[in-house]
C-alpha cells in the first residue's frame, strides 16, 4: 500500500463533512424557526422536539466520526510517508471503520428526519379531514 491509497479518501470525507455541516445548518434553522414561531408550544411542535434532540446528537456524532476518519486518514498518509507500512495500514483501516460508523449514524439521522416529516404530514392530513384521527399511510 502506498500513500495514494488513503489519499483517495480525502475528497470523499471532505464532501461528507460538508454534507453533514449542511444538515446541521438546516436543522439549526428549523429549530430557530420553530422557536420564533408564535405557536412553538403547539402539540405538533412538541411531538417533534424529541426527534430534533436526537437529530442534534446524531449529527454531532456523525461529524465527530467523520473528523476522526479524516484525521486517521491523514495520519495513515504520514505513517506511509515515513515508511511505517504497518502503522499506515492500521491507521487507514481504523479510518475506514470510523467513516463507516459515521455513515451508519447518518442513516439513522435520516430515518429520524423522515419520522419528523411523517408527524407534519399526519397533522396536515388531520386538518384536511376535519380533525379525524387516521393512521399514517406508510
Amino acid at each position: 500500500m502506498d500513500i495514494t491509497t488513503p489519499a483517495l479518501l480525502f475528497p470523499a470525507i471532505s464532501l461528507l463533512l460538508l454534507a453533514y455541516t449542511n444538515r446541521f445548518l438546516t436543522l439549526a434553522q428549523v429549530i430557530r424557526q420553530l422557536h420564533a414561531s408564535p405557536d412553538h408550544g403547539s402539540p405538533l411542535v412538541m411531538r417533534q422536539i424529541p426527534g430534533l434532540k436526537r437529530r442534534i446528537q446524531f449529527i454531532q456524532y456523525m461529524q465527530g466520526f467523520g473528523v476522526l476518519s479524516f484525521l486517521l486518514c491523514a495520519l495513515a498518509m504520514l505513517a506511509l510517508f515515513m515508511h511505517g507500512e504497518t502503522a499506515g495500514k492500521l491507521l487507514f483501516g481504523t479510518s475506514i471503520v470510523a467513516l463507516a460508523v459515521s455513515l451508519v449514524l447518518s442513516l439513522f439521522e435520516v430515518l429520524i428526519s423522515t419520522n419528523a416529516l411523517w408527524v407534519v404530514v399526519e397533522d396536515m392530513q388531520r386538518g384536511a379531514d376535519g380533525g379525524e384521527e387516521r393512521p399514517p399511510a406508510r
